[in-house]
């Protein structure tokens, strides 16, 4: 490596004079007035397309971004200073015509290579940040790439801070070799280090991500996000085509695809992005923890017992049925009630994002917190989407993900439980349905922050329990627990499914039952028909309580968290 200052230094400004199309064989579009938008084909005036930040007016196709451009975009006027600014390769190869490209790139574009680094603030978080810019080799990822994002996360380290890349790449540089190969490794490490200091990185994927980088420090993040239809693949299209002799679906490989399969959180429209950005960072912000007063109740509140079970006249077959109430409220309605700012994280980063598990960051009084919901649909059409609450072991591994993720940075975990239970099929099965639900309940049991479940409608088998391995479980009065359904119950022993009301009495599922029985510590009643238009009846003292909850886990640390929750379930 050597330092090279022959180059003159890159002002925000040219960053402003032009950028890059969104299609077409030639990226960079002629200066001028009026350009051509290589998506729709339309005229459009440049000025126009520089205030909305670049996107055709016409048809919303995104253009490319220079690197500077997208910094003055994201981050607060003047607070970026740059880091490690003129880092040049030594051609390691010794690649012919190679030292010749890398100049004549660096004459046109200003840039010493692909990536700019340096420390910044968005809303006011101190933030590192990284952009690779197309323009330069289409920000492939040779040494020099590398070495500037190791040295801007290995300093992120040192200086706690949070670390933020924008990725846009063909993957890595052929003209380096093995060299380039190398940087997969050296970032993802540097990367390893920062997470295991409890550092939040956010990446973002722009068009294209491709190759190296999408196998190395792209997908890495504890939040990903894309902006819309961005290319997103190891292998490219054309080389997935030429393999395997097949023309490939309408949208694959898109933001869109990923999201979907379960390997990004969010799509994000770019005039969006620095708001969700600086959500995400408030959200991940070191907070003190709040203190519980003397009798251990939540910020001065008064003390309130726990809403008791009133009603004694419904059997346990009556339960079962207002448990299962088509406008009933959902874990969704829940969420809304007790949180504010609620930022849904998607996917499990294996296979798919299962809409029959909700979950992301919000915040209690204040506080963030994780939140997880099994989820019902209000109607048939959103029954059918999230399988009537029954989740996959897709679901089941993107709530873990969610849990884990939570545990790096010190948030309670609260869970809703609503499932018949899990998800019954060849592909649930194929995907390991058993195991997912055993690596939840092993990862749950260990989990060093405080965790709380709510059981606020059918708590069915192995199914609920995988969100219910917590350190104390609740449940509302006309909620039911149990090993499985009474159908089912009836149908294995009796070998007679219409025995369902006898046997809902025999399994001793209600509330009432389960209080008794030490498997839940605390029962809320209910309206006499309960639905959302008098929710806050039961949010109102489940609010409370939850607070009295994360008050009094405050002062546990996480071995004794952990150590409390085996011995709960070591009782039962």
């Amino acid at each position: 490596m050597k330092l090279d200052n022959v180059f003159k230094k890159t002002r925000l400004s040219s960053a402003r004079k032009s950028y890059i199309s969104l299609g077409g064989s030639r990226p960079e579009v002629p200066e001028g007035l009026l350009r051509k938008c290589n998506k729709c084909g339309g005229a459009i005036i440049a000025e126009d397309v520089r205030q909305g930040c670049y996107i055709c007016p016409k048809c919303g196709g995104y253009f490319r971004v220079h690197a500077y451009r997208r910094i003055e975009m994201v981050t607060d006027e003047g607070s970026f200073e740059e880091w490690d600014k003129g880092l040049t390769t030594q051609n390691p190869l010794h690649y012919k015509g190679y030292e010749e490209k890398l100049a004549a790139l660096q004459e046109k574009t200003k840039l010493d290579e692909a990536v700019i680094t340096g420390k910044a603030s968005i809303d006011g978080s101190p933030v590192v940040i990284g952009v690779c810019d197309g323009r330069f080799l289409m920000a492939s990822m040779g040494q020099v790439v590398g070495e500037k994002i190791a040295r801007a996360v290995e300093r992120a380290t040192e200086e706690k801070l949070p670390v933020i890349l924008f990725a846009c790449s063909g993957g890595a540089r052929m003209q380096e070799g093995i060299t380039s190969l190398m940087q997969m490794a050296k970032t993802s490490a540097a990367l390893k280090r920062h997470s295991d200091a409890g550092l939040l990185y956010i990446s973002v994927l722009t068009d294209p991500t491709t190759g190296g980088v999408t196998a190395s420090f792209a997908m890495l993040g504890d939040v990903i996000l894309a902006e819309p239809k961005a290319l997103i693949g190891f292998a490219g299209p054309r080389v997935i085509e030429q393999t395997i002799g097949q023309k490939l679906p309408k949208g694959f490989q898109r933001s869109e695809f990923l999201l979907e399969h379960g390997f990004i959180d969010e799509i994000v429209e770019r005039p969006q992005l620095k708001e969700t950005l600086a959500r995400i960072l408030k959200l991940h912000e070191k907070q003190e923890m709040g203190q519980a007063d003397g009798s251990g109740h939540f910020r001065g509140e008064a003390p309130q017992e726990t809403a008791s079970v009133h009603n004694q006249v419904a059997d346990a077959w009556d339960r079962v049925q207002i448990s299962r109430m088509k406008d009933r409220p959902v874990g969704s309605d829940y969420i809304g009630a007790l949180f504010t700012d609620f930022m849904e994280f998607h996917g499990d980063r294996y296979f798919a994002d299962d809409k029959a598990i909700i979950g992301g960051i919000a915040r209690f009084h204040g506080r963030p917190v994780t939140v997880i919901a099994q989820a019902k649909g209000t109607n048939t059409k959103e029954n059918i989407e999230r399988s009537f609450g029954m989740p996959s072991p897709d679901g089941y591994r993107k709530a873990l993900r969610l849990m884990k993720q939570a545990e790096k940075f010190g948030r309670p975990v609260i869970c809703f439980v609503d499932t018949p239970g899990a998800f019954c099929g060849l592909e649930a099965e194929e995907r390991g349905q058993g195991e997912a639900i055993a690596r939840n309940i092993y990862e749950m049991s260990g989990l060093t922050v405080p965790v709380l479940s709510i059981i606020i409608g059918e708590g069915g088998s192995g199914g609920a329990l995988a969100m219910a391995t917590a350190d104390q479980v609740w449940m509302l009065e006309n909620s039911i627990y149990s090993i499985l359904s009474p159908e089912g119950f009836a149908s294995i022993l009796w070998k007679d499914s219409s025995k369902a009301k006898e046997a809902a009495e025999v399994m001793r599922l209600t509330a009432r039952d389960l209080f008794e029985m030490g498997i839940v510590e605390k029962v809320f009643s209910e309206p006499a028909h309960y639905t959302v238009q008098n929710l806050k009846e039961v949010t109102g003292p489940m609010e409370r309580e939850i607070g009295r909850f994360l008050e009094n886990s405050a002062h546990l640390t996480g071995e004794e968290l952990a150590r409390r929750r085996y011995e709960r379930f070591r009782r039962l």
